[in-house]
């Protein structure tokens, strides 16, 4: 370790700095509505472990030359996912920087199973899609969606049509950016089937609802039952953690086409980041040994209380507010701009929603509504 004596002290000016900015994002961090970030969460038993360079480089089912790491705890955290979306024996998943990281490697499979294949996503698709599209250089068609933000399966069917020569390959929304909507996953298998398509790949972006649909009686196909061949979930959304980070899990079988040996790392190159944050993997598995899968599901349970609370007060407030049964995310009308800012809302053209995450109360809902009525 180096001599803490050979490092100078932080300026004056500098420490001041740090200290208003600690104070800023304490005053913000109690007026988070509109994204889908959980701020419930207590990781301090785990700062001693920031004294190491960790880094999860490589596969995480195999020895890497590099040995601060946190693979054995990743792979752990996998297992238990692997269960939640029921994935088939031969699977494989590593902990990624985020939703999008996890987008990326779905798409990135899908490519190489098929590269003459095209994407099919929603309008209502997360806007990283298009980008990962651009950065793969991957044939891709826009669908219609409907109303309530699935896809709409008439325009998708039609589609495919034009175009069965092709591999198609579904990106499915898991509960969509601004409405919480889940695609048709039967609906596109019917469509499947009836086009008697054989060679086709699914991924699935459950970036919010992968660890809310797992603890929801009823709800709709989503994972791997549904099925689908690769799956992309948030870690610090319901799950909550002090950086991005998540989940990705696919098919064995796809995996492997694209493992590449790399003897500098000593391991098997499988995943779309070279080094890779070893402390995400520690933080989910510190939060699902605490707080357990019993408590996930009361925390879902709560959350939907507050968003059906959200609700009520909204249309009281003639906000047209509306939520999906399996959904957490409450949708209603574009409030005033500075209630925008105050509570940091989502909005896209006329609408705007509210995320009731664990840290959310209906106290915060009070007081927003207090707020709209301030400033229709």
């Amino acid at each position: 370790m180096p001599d803490d004596r050979t490092i100078p002290p932080l300026a004056e000016a500098d420490r001041k700095r740090l200290d208003d900015l600690y104070h800023s994002l304490q005053v913000e961090n109690g007026r988070i509505l509109g994204y889908p970030c959980n701020g419930a969460f207590d990781y301090s038993p785990l700062y001693r472990f920031l004294a190491f360079p960790a880094n999860n480089v490589g596969d995480p089912y195999l020895p890497s030359n590099y040995h601060l790491n946190t693979h054995e705890l990743e792979r752990e955290l996998i297992a238990t996912f692997a269960t939640l979306t029921h994935a088939p024996e031969a699977h494989w998943g590593y902990v990624t920087s985020g939703g999008t990281e996890g987008n990326m490697y779905g798409i990135f499979l899908a490519r190489e199973l098929y590269p003459e294949g095209i994407v099919y996503h929603s309008e209502d698709t997360h806007y990283s899609v298009n980008k990962i599209l651009r950065a793969l250089h991957v044939r891709n068609i826009m669908i219609r969606s409907r109303p309530d933000g699935t896809i709409d399966l008439e325009d998708l069917e039609e589609t495919i049509r034009i175009h069965r020569d092709v591999p198609p390959l579904i990106f499915a929304n898991v509960g969509t950016t601004m409405k919480g909507a889940v695609d048709d996953l039967a609906g596109i298998h019917r469509i499947l089937k009836r086009r008697a398509i054989q060679s086709y790949y699914i991924h699935a972006d459950a970036a919010l609802s992968g660890m809310i649909l797992p603890f929801v009686d009823g709800a709709p196909p989503w994972d791997f039952q549904a099925p689908v061949d690769s799956i992309s979930i948030s870690g610090h959304k319901m799950i909550g953690c002090p950086f991005p980070c998540g989940v990705a899990l696919a098919r064995k079988a796809n995996v492997e086409r694209i493992a590449r040996r790399v003897e500098y790392i000593g391991s098997l190159d499988t995943t779309i980041a070279g080094s890779r944050n070893a402390f995400a993997p520690l933080f989910l598995w510190y939060a699902l040994k605490t707080v357990g899968l019993d408590g996930y599901r009361r925390r879902v349970r709560e959350c939907f209380g507050v968003a059906d609370y959200a609700v009520g007060r909204l249309t009281a407030a003639g906000c047209h507010a509306w939520r999906h049964p399996y959904s957490n995310t409450v949708v209603f009308d574009r409030p005033a701009e500075a209630v925008v800012r105050k509570w940091q809302l989502a909005v896209n053209d006329g609408i705007a929603h509210l995320i009731a995450m664990p840290h959310v109360t209906r106290a915060h809902v009070d007081q927003l509504v207090v707020d709209l009525r301030e400033r229709p």
